[in-house]
């Protein structure tokens, strides 16, 4: 990870003397924000009211921390009118690396400072938050639970880069069932936000978009006491996933194999996966289905293979370059479909050769895009006809695959030794 350590702090000077001002507070909620100004309104409303409703009696704490944006966000966010007796609204831009971890980062030190008993995180542009979601995210860190993750209802095509990775290598390979590992509204302890400020984290590139998965990760190998919250839909940004998802890919992806490197001995011990409990009812609408562009994914990958045919050929088994090169060939997108276990071998031979290489990390990733269009693109065509519980029942088996491949990616993983760079 690229490291600068320029940053000591994520608290600038004129956030800090007002938080010095509130003494203690019970509750910390904390808003990364940049350009949100079209949905931090409702966000910042929702956080209040359910404050104001569910935990009346005890002091909060409402944190905007914004990224620098040049629109209305910090403005909008200053003009909300929810004034409540016991709730606070501090509007900050972060110091540190652009990205979502900076946020997270003057977040938890503003709780730490303040002695918070309980944090939450919310997403800014999120459309479908409600109050209910203040109260599930908040009360299990309340009767005991150190790191609450959200339990979405999400349309069967949406949240690609979970489907096909995050939640299959978090469950897999730590031996944690948590069905949303990056879903970005979270619930956490002092405990767990103390020792989150403790890693040597925060110059690195977790400050970006990986530090979702980061959290989740830290608090498994941190031995917390992780649970799963109900929420309902989760609707925000662009769903389409032909979208150009390679920024939060990269980040995502890069920090989970990153850790995989740094985990080794822990990966070792799994020796079974456990289910996190879900608590609270389910709040809000059910999601939405939305068009989805399945020839953009299939060109994207089909020119993959024009662009890093020989990559390919380098890093996974020759039988599956043998079918990633038949699909690609395939005319007829009704029999369009990348075998479950191929794409597990190509994510574990992609994860180890990204523990082998020292640089050029950024560029591996890449080459692995096209192939994960790929793997969506399958998925559509076999989930196109089936309903919400079956699709959830397919990536429930595609899990399996994950887990019970996992030796495969624990034998790669043995006695790594450094290789050439791709270039």
């Amino acid at each position: 990870m690229s490291r600068t350590g320029r940053f000591s702090t994520a608290l600038r000077d004129y956030a800090r003397r007002q938080i010095e001002h509130l003494g203690n507070v019970d509750i910390v909620v904390g808003i990364p924000a940049y350009y949100s100004d079209d949905s931090l309104a409702h966000v910042l409303k929702m956080v209040a009211e359910g404050l104001n409703h569910f935990y009346p009696d005890k002091k909060s704490l409402i944190i905007i921390a914004d990224g620098g944006s040049t629109d209305d966000t910090r403005e909008v966010a200053q003009s909300v009118e929810e004034h409540y007796f016991n709730i606070e609204v501090l509007v900050t831009i972060y110091r540190g690396i652009p990205g979502k971890g900076s946020a997270f980062r003057a977040i938890f030190e503003a709780a730490r400072y303040l002695r918070a008993s309980a944090v939450a995180l919310f997403d800014s542009d999120l459309k479908s938050i409600k109050t209910g979601w203040v109260r599930n995210i908040l009360e299990p860190v309340f009767e005991g639970y150190d790191f609450v993750t959200p339990d979405y209802s999400r349309y069967k095509f949406d949240g690609t880069i979970t489907n096909t990775i995050a939640y299959n290598l978090t469950r897999a390979l730590y031996g944690v069932n948590i069905r949303q590992p990056i879903g970005g509204d979270f619930g956490m302890s002092t405990a767990m936000v103390r020792h989150c400020l403790n890693q040597d984290v925060w110059d690195s590139d977790i400050a970006k978009f990986g530090v979702d998965i980061w959290l989740t990760i830290t608090a498994i190998t941190g031995g917390f006491r992780i649970c799963q919250a109900r929420l309902g839909a989760k609707i925000h940004g662009e769903k389409d996933p032909a979208a150009d998802l390679g920024p939060m890919f990269r980040e995502v992806v890069g920090t989970f194999f990153t850790l995989l490197d740094k985990d080794r001995s822990y990966l070792n011990k799994v020796q079974e996966t456990v289910n996190t409990p879900v608590y609270g009812e389910l709040v809000g609408e059910q999601p939405l289905s939305f068009d989805v562009n399945l020839e953009k994914l299939v060109e994207y990958f089909r020119l993959g293979l024009k662009n890093f045919g020989p990559v390919w050929a380098n890093i996974i088994e020759e039988k599956d370059f043998a079918a990633v090169k038949k699909l690609a060939l395939l005319k007829n997108l009704k029999n369009f479909e990348l075998p479950t276990e191929t794409w597990v071998r190509i994510v574990y031979r992609y994860a180890a050769y990204f523990c082998r290489v020292e640089r050029q990390r950024i560029k591996i990733l890449d080459t692995l895009i096209p192939l994960y269009n790929a793997r969506v693109a399958s998925l559509i065509m076999i989930l196109q006809e089936k309903d919400q519980a079956e699709a959830e029942e397919f990536y429930d088996m595609q899990a399996k695959v994950f887990e019970d491949m996992r030796g495969y990616l624990i034998e790669l993983l043995q006695d790594l030794e450094p290789i050439p760079d791709i270039t």
